[in-house]
């Protein structure tokens, strides 16, 4: 009757529809306060560890496994009524959470705790624990007046309703643009694989001809490889317009989620919001943030000065025109070509050695091989029908919210242990968010009595090349990059052996959160991984030498451009939190453009930025808001941290096992700054990232 409360493993998708969230919700809202209604009012003598910090995390955890589930919903199954009872109940949840932690009865119990000699005697998680907590409700504004607690409420429930707009919006004018092509002569350039997926776009849409859209896959290798330059172009404006036309610009929602983060900052004391977002993580704050990002793009300056400057003197040799500044529309169609001129390698001649399939299974192989995991995957339904059945699996099928969602349960080799279970779904729907994430429903912690942890269930998601006429998904190069990426935050959660959830992979510091995500895109670039996996999809063979040796030389061709575009948006993150919503701007684009424009190529037409559809920054009310520099900070932790995979083998079962216990197994237990030194014996080395991209 309930479907979002129920606590079975596996989740009953079949079952949930959009007439359950209000009721469900409000089910979870009323439990969660129950709960925090008896720690309210409990008597001194029965305060303690487990029904205080401990009690306070459960009714929090309990809630947010049930809104999990309804915001994943969200993002690959939209329609309106989900979003009508969506917005319903999100005010709802937020307010729950932010009062939660500003409420002073509930601080005033921790408190207490936290003086009595049961707390100064804990060590171990159950200390990290309740530090955690304290400084959760101190961060939160907890020891601030009534009237600044009470606009801090009301700023939390602002801002989640801004920023799910933001994200609606994005959706809506990313799905609201297509080009039909009726005339294949205009898709000259454009490689088989890109026209085959465009036709069967046309085909499940009732249309002659072709049809292309915004979603990554199609509107990619337009601006790759299509040689009509206004066809292009008028892709590249179609582009830019996301979030930005109509009723769906983002503009006024940008300055709107700016003006209250800012605000909230001011009330608890900051100077901006990014020192109120960083000050917990390895940063520190947001000066230190905006150091390390200039300092990388000054370390990058001349790298990228000098592919811009060959790119368009490559132009102008190739069209026998005078050398001038390329249009934006450009850019990516003559970096290809230069980069098959230099290199003779096309992101498409690795398609054929790359079908989703084997990559899955390769990627399962490499982690029994390094990590000592096993993978299996389980037969699913979709609505009580049958939708990926597997060989041999007599089992009841697990039930799927779409019937390309895939199953798996993962298991210890040694002991056989079933670590955790996840589904992955991989190809784009109009009904389904852009991008490619990972997230987590249920943690396994051990039990009461002493009995041993459960599993954990999790999800990968992407918007990958679909399969077309009966052929197998085949992915690029960079397709295959982000899968092995979301697998390493996978096994973050999987891999997690901790007591308490709250010390989970999901509240460790997101300027470390990237570490294991991108150290598995490494295994991608190393001929000894690739053979497990990379084999044609129609004869087996692995990749030729020759592929494989193009593929490398060509791995650090515009090293340059490709950080500097990385600094580009952190720099903009950064910009837009500490400095144009303190000093005030009129229009966007004008007031950021004479700031960033030491990051950006030299282009004939500038381009406007991705403000109005950054998601990372606007479409949740935290996300990577003042920390989308995270990504650099954390590659330069992967970079260096697999240096010693290099050096042991990367293969090595001994150096995956250290880093599985070091790393992937311990969550947010310790301080991330311990356990990068757990791992590599000392302090993160900066020259490693600059040595691999070859910008050292």
């Amino acid at each position: 009757m309930n479907p979002l409360l129920d606590e079975s493993f596996h989740i009953p998708w079949s079952g949930l529809k959009p007439e359950n969230v209000v009721p469900d919700m409000t089910i979870a809202l009323e439990r969660a306060e129950s709960e925090m209604e008896t720690i309210r009012n409990m008597p001194p003598e029965e305060v303690d560890f487990r029904n205080v910090p401990l009690q306070f995390c459960k009714a929090q955890e309990d809630l947010g496994e049930a809104w999990n589930v309804v915001s994943h919903i969200d993002q690959v199954r939209n329609s309106e009524e989900l979003r009508e009872a969506y917005n319903e109940m999100l005010p709802k949840v937020t307010a729950f959470g932010t009062k939660a932690l500003l409420d002073q009865k509930l601080w005033k119990q921790v408190k207490e705790f936290a003086g009595t000699k049961e707390a100064q005697s804990l060590d171990g998680q159950e200390k990290r624990l309740l530090d955690e907590l304290v400084a959760d409700f101190v961060e939160a504004g907890a020891d601030l007046p009534q009237d600044n607690r009470t606009r801090l409420e009301e700023l939390s429930t602002e801002l989640a309703q801004a920023t799910q707009k933001f994200s609606e919006n994005v959706l809506d004018s990313t799905n609201a643009w297509q080009k039909n092509v009726l005339d294949e002569s205009l898709l000259e350039g454009l490689p088989e694989s890109a026209k085959i997926a465009a036709r069967e776009t046309a085909k499940q849409k009732e249309m002659d001809g072709w049809v292309f859209t915004l979603h990554a896959p199609s509107i990619m290798p337009i601006m790759k490889y299509l040689d009509d330059g206004a066809i292009r172009k008028e892709f590249w404006e179609a582009s830019c317009k996301v979030g930005w036309e109509g009723e769906r610009d983002n503009t006024d929602l940008i300055r709107r989620i700016l003006k209250l983060r800012q605000e909230k900052a001011e009330i608890l004391g900051k100077k901006d919001y990014a020192d109120v977002v960083l000050e917990r993580r390895m940063t520190g704050s947001g000066a230190r943030a905006d150091e390390f990002v200039s300092d990388l793009r000054d370390k990058t300056a001349d790298a990228f000065a000098r592919e811009n400057d060959q790119l368009i003197a490559f132009k102008a040799g190739k069209t026998g025109r005078q050398a001038e500044l390329l249009e934006p529309w450009e850019h990516s169609y003559w970096s290809e070509k230069q980069m098959k001129e230099k290199y003779d390698f096309d992101e498409e001649d690795m398609r054929p050695y790359l079908p989703i399939d084997s990559v899955l299974s390769g990627m399962f192989s490499l982690v029994t091989e390094i990590f000592r995991l096993r993978i299996e995957e389980r037969s699913t339904s979709y609505e009580g029908q049958p939708a990926n059945p597997v060989e041999g699996d007599d089992r009841e099928p697990i039930d799927v919210w779409h019937p390309e969602v895939k199953f798996y349960e993962v298991f210890d080799s040694k002991d056989h242990r079933h670590l955790g279970s996840f589904y992955a779904d991989w190809h784009p729907r109009p009904d389904k968010r852009s991008g490619a994430w990972m997230n987590y429903f249920k943690m396994g912690i051990p039990g009461d009595d002493g009995s041993p942890r459960g599993p954990h269930l999790g999800l990968m998601c992407g918007n990958m090349t679909a399969p077309v006429d009966g052929k197998p998904a085949l992915l690029t190069h960079y397709e295959a990059n982000t899968v092995f990426h979301e697998f390493g935050h996978l096994l973050h959660h999987l891999c997690a052996e901790v007591k308490f959830k709250r010390l989970s992979m999901g509240t460790v510091p997101w300027d470390y959160v990237e570490l294991p995500s991108q150290i598995m895109e490494n295994w991608l670039w190393e001929r000894e991984s690739l053979d497990l996996f990379a084999r044609h999809h129609e004869t087996n063979e692995p990749i030729p030498g020759e592929l494989f040796d193009k593929l490398i030389r060509a791995r650090n061709y515009h090293a340059g451009f490709i950080q500097m575009r990385q600094l580009f948006l952190a720099k903009m993150d950064l910009l837009l939190h500490r400095k144009l919503i303190i000093e005030g701007y009129g229009d966007l684009e004008e007031a950021l453009e004479p700031l960033i424009k030491e990051y950006r190529p030299k282009l004939k037409t500038t381009p406007p930025t991705i403000a109005r559809q950054f998601g990372h920054l606007f479409s949740d009310p935290v996300g990577y808001a003042c920390a989308y520099y995270s990504y650099k900070w954390s590659e330069v932790l992967d970079a260096d941290a697999f240096t010693r995979f290099q050096k042991e083998g990367i293969m090595n079962p001994e150096t995956g096992l250290s880093f599985r216990e070091c790393i992937l197994s311990k969550g947010n237990s310790k301080p991330a700054e311990e356990l990068f030194r757990d791992f590599m014996g000392r302090d993160p080395d900066p020259q490693a990232l600059l040595a691999r991209s070859g910008l050292a």
